[in-house]
């Protein structure tokens, strides 16, 4: 053993922790994260697609109310929900 990995492994002993500090718990934590991340990602993508199909059922008074023609409304609606 090399005096580097002595070191630590000593170390790791008096504090009562594992020697490699990446240990499952952290791991699962990381992997939690990055769940929720992409759980808010498709919920923001969904939520986009479904704001563009309502555009796409409004009449031509609602449209006028806020801003947007008919041509405009059926541009957006058809666009992919990754766009």
């Amino acid at each position: 053993m090399n005096t580097i990995a002595t070191i630590r492994h000593s170390s790791a002993k008096l504090s009562g922790q594992s020697a490699r500090p990446s240990d499952r718990s952290g791991f699962v934590s990381r992997l939690v994260r990055v769940l929720r991340s992409l759980a808010k990602w498709i919920d923001h993508l969904l939520e986009r697609r479904r704001s563009r199909l309502v555009l796409l059922e409004m009449t031509d008074d609602q449209l006028k109310d806020i801003g947007v023609s008919r041509c405009d409304a059926h541009r957006e609606g058809i666009r992919a929900f990754w766009d």
